[in-house]
């Protein structure tokens, strides 16, 4: 069995690209079938958020500027994205939540529908949310999407328990050109959603 000390963190994600932070704490992602160690979460708190949420406030000028089209063409292109790369986006979901694979590939499959045909809703400014365990892809998207679309900045806070699918997702938005700060992911538990809350300008959703 895959050993606490040899399993990977993983990294947060901040203005465009992967960051690494000295967390004070992990949290053990575990398969729950096989009860097998896969990476760990840090456990970050609230030094991590303020970074993330001035990385997404220096690019809401620029991503609130661009028109609607511009925005959907974009989301669109990581769909696209997302869909050559439903197998590997499953099988993190499967891996780290335990759900039959029909299960894992509905919920990409929702996702990439999701970002193709991104409509949007009322938020603006930036956007802090806070995802659940459940649908650790779809739950999240469902916020971020329609605040992304309608021209919003968004510092995402997965559920520690699964992280790595929307960790993946914040890769192919670069890979499609997304530009830096517009979606940023910080890892934790309470301390990162009392970061946010205690952030002036930032409007807290949870999935």
């Amino acid at each position: 069995m895959l050993q606490t000390d040899d399993a990977p963190a993983i990294p947060l994600w901040i203005n465009g690209h992967a960051y690494l932070t000295m967390a004070p704490a992990f949290l053990d992602v575990c398969n729950p079938v096989s009860g097998l160690v896969l990476r760990r979460t840090p456990l970050c708190g609230a030094g991590e958020v303020q970074k993330a949420v001035e990385a997404a406030q220096s690019a809401l000028g620029s991503w609130a500027g661009l028109s609607t089209t511009a925005r959907a063409a974009l989301l669109a292109a990581v769909g696209d994205a997302l869909a050559g790369y439903a197998n590997h986006f499953a099988k993190l979901i499967r891996e780290e939540t335990g759900k039959e694979a029909g299960a894992a590939d509905a919920e990409v499959s929702e996702a990439v529908s999701l970002l193709c045909a991104a409509v949007g809703g009322d938020a603006t400014g930036v956007v802090g949310i806070v995802g659940d365990a459940v649908s650790p892809l779809l739950g999240s998207l469902r916020l971020a999407v329609p605040a992304l679309q309608s021209g919003a900045t968004v510092v995402l806070k997965p559920d520690p328990r699964v992280p790595s699918v929307i960790f993946a997702l914040a890769e192919l938005t670069a890979r499609c050109a997304l530009p830096a700060g517009v979606l940023n992911i910080v890892h934790g538990a309470e301390a990162v959603v009392e970061g946010m809350r205690a952030t002036r300008g930032v409007t807290l959703l949870h999935s």
